[in-house]
């Protein structure tokens, strides 16, 4: 006598896939519900439903998370945002060289809170207002640093720094952005620092500094024409 067929076992696979295509299944199914457990991180167990509200609120969880996040990002940027356009009003309302360097000095040390800066203009003719220096003397100087017009952030070498801010600050100073100012003829740089190795790394946004330093170049470009046509 044969004995009969046994049914095919049924893989965890296809459970899974099964519930997965049917997840109305435990409408309906309270009795088997309640005989269900799943283990739970702490040896103890609870019911499917219960797991399922547990996923559920670590997932409300994450997104509020997440969400938050985005809305801190977007008050930092709105801060941010009203940061610059005082300064650009008052870049734009600048009556001379001598206004113009003072008011991009004190806004970014006071409003921005950025601890060192310069603003060097490239002149091979000597401008008594703010820093300048010749083309030549930057270029032996930095030239490593402004490579294809891109700003540049991270370490500096320490005749970098120096010539940028100055000896007194470069031992103080441990990684600086740094961004070339060019339009018109107009060429110079501006730079800043921070005494945090980690502050200024590769991965920040420089899109701020860039902006500032176009708005700069097209503001000194008239400056500068003027007090080269007073000598």
């Amino acid at each position: 006598m044969s004995n009969p067929q046994q049914p095919a076992s049924i893989t965890e696979e296809q459970v899974v896939a099964y519930l997965k295509s049917h997840p109305e299944f435990f409408i309906g199914q309270e009795d088997l519900l309640v005989q269900m457990r799943i283990p739970h991180a702490r040896g103890s167990s609870v019911s499917l439903v219960e797991r399922q509200m547990m996923v559920l609120r670590d997932r409300n969880t994450d997104m509020h998370n997440r969400l938050a996040h985005l809305m801190d990002v977007a008050r930092d940027n709105d801060r941010l945002f009203e940061k610059v356009r005082r300064l650009v009003l008052e870049i734009l309302d600048a009556q001379s060289l001598d206004e113009l360097v003072g008011v991009v000095d004190d806004s970014l040390r006071h409003s921005f809170k950025v601890p060192f800066s310069a603003l060097i203009v490239f002149s091979d003719k000597p401008i008594n207002v703010g820093r300048s220096t010749s083309l030549k003397a930057a270029q032996q100087q930095i030239s490593g640093v402004l490579v294809g017009g891109k700003a540049f952030c991270g370490v500096l070498r320490p005749k970098q720094l120096e010539f940028l801010f100055g000896d007194e600050n470069a031992v103080q100073i441990k990684s600086a952005a740094v961004v070339a100012l060019d339009y018109q003829g107009i060429q110079g740089v501006l730079a800043v620092g921070s005494n945090d190795q980690q502050y200024y790394s590769s991965s920040i946004d420089t899109l701020f500094l860039t902006y500032l330093a176009d708005v700069l170049a097209r503001v000194l470009a008239p400056m500068l024409a003027s007090l080269q046509s007073v000598k």
